[in-house]
């Protein structure tokens, strides 16, 4: 066998190690999404065992949310030092064991509480996730996997929601909790054996306080990452904001039950499940600039949308225009993250779900607070903000063209 010969089975081999890693990290986001999201469409059933408002019982969600987000800035921490695959495999565990506790609640408040401590042991998977797909793939080949990543988060929405309300009259609310926590443990027993491909792709780096606060620094000091940053957090809060109380409005407006709750927000995630690698590849041939501005309208249309008096069987394709507007912005502003992330990766890509999930817990908090004007003036808002914001991308993120070098050949060619 020669050299050569021997080489590239070698690739081969690490390309099949890589792209099996990046199978069970999109698994591994599918679940922790799916438990996200299979919480919202149950808020009326959760509210009315437990004797509460439907607003009190939604405290759940920024509760696991924004401590969720927070707690992403520690691991990104811990992961540089002490390796990606320790911290990862442990936040795993977190999930699997503090979802599994959570079917032990008997109140409003400890539903509360254990959803505010899951958010916080579950929240190093998907950031570190996103910091490996960085290390592993070139940026101009990187809008493939993070699309899968992506699509695995639009998946774990997509089913969440429906099947969280389609399943609960059969096994209940604490039997949703204990499924998804078995499936937690078992994406522990499938990822043990990949810690060493982890381990290779992201060394350990040992940094005391004042470097950390440093680099940190150093990660907003450019206008590109900031507006970057900024982006992710606006739009993760007009994304939560509205489908957060998308059942509840649904159950108010139509008298809908949980089953036809999960139904008609069946559409939300479908694009981004089918299409999110698509998408991906989409912005690495052509760059993010023509794709960031027509996503952020598509969720202004869809949350604008909501203010008209429509039929219910309208409802999923609302849901569907309101996803996709989610899956052509936040993957990739993910993307751009990656190029500015350098040999801290794991805090870039922390501080970018950080962005996510906290701007996530907010717009659940704001839309809530609107609630009490009505639906049609929070929807109004969001939908305006939303707009605003795709009018500035256009100029904002225009550099953010194709790094491809045979497209851009192509395209002096053509000129």
């Amino acid at each position: 066998m020669t050299l050569a010969s021997s080489t590239e089975m070698q690739n081969t081999l690490d390309e099949r190690r890589r792209e099996h890693l990046l199978a069970v990290l999109s698994a591994a986001t599918f679940v922790i999404f799916f438990q996200a999201y299979m919480v919202a469409p149950i808020l009326p059933t959760l509210a009315h065992e437990f004797g509460v408002s439907v607003e009190h019982a939604g405290v759940m969600i920024p509760a696991y949310l924004i401590p969720y987000g927070i707690s992403t800035l520690a691991y990104g921490i811990f992961a540089d030092r002490i390796g990606i695959h320790k911290v990862m495999l442990l936040s795993l565990v977190f999930f699997a064991a503090l979802t599994l506790l959570t079917a032990t609640a008997d109140s409003v408040e400890q539903l509360v509480l254990w959803r505010l401590l899951t958010g916080i042991g579950a929240s190093g998977v998907v950031p570190l996730a996103l910091a490996l797909v960085g290390r592993l793939y070139p940026y101009e080949k990187r809008g493939r996997p993070l699309g899968w990543l992506f699509s695995a988060m639009a998946g774990g929405m997509a089913f969440g929601s429906p099947l969280g309300a389609l399943i609960l009259p059969s096994i209940g609310w604490k039997g949703l909790f204990v499924a998804t926590a078995l499936a937690g443990a078992l994406l522990v027993l499938v990822l043990l054996p990949l810690r060493v491909v982890m381990a290779s792709a992201a060394q350990s780096a040992k940094i005391g306080i004042r470097q950390l606060l440093s680099s940190y620094r150093l990660l907003l000091v450019t206008p590109r990452s900031r507006r970057t940053y900024a982006y992710v957090f606006l739009n993760s809060t007009f994304h939560a904001g509205v489908f957060t109380w998308l059942g509840v409005f649904l159950q108010q407006r139509y008298n809908l039950d949980t089953a036809a709750i999960g139904l008609a927000l069946l559409g939300y995630g479908i694009p981004g499940f089918l299409f999110g690698s698509l998408i991906g590849s989409a912005a690495d041939r052509w760059g993010r600039a023509p794709l960031i501005p027509v996503g952020l309208l598509l969720g202004s249309l869809a949350a604008a949308i909501l203010m008209l008096d429509f039929p219910v069987w309208f409802a999923p394709i609302i849901a569907m225009i309101l996803s996709l507007g989610y899956d052509m912005t936040q993957p990739l502003f993910g993307g751009i993250v990656t190029s500015f992330a350098g040999k801290r990766a794991a805090q870039a890509m922390g501080l970018n779900v950080f962005m996510l999930f906290v701007g996530f817990g907010v717009g659940s908090l704001i839309f809530g607070a609107l609630l009490r004007f009505g639906f049609e003036l929070a929807f109004a808002i969001f939908a305006a903000v939303e707009a605003v914001a795709a009018l500035l991308s256009v100029s904002l993120f225009r550099s953010e063209v194709s790094t491809n070098p045979s497209l851009i050949q192509i395209q002096r060619k053509q000129l």
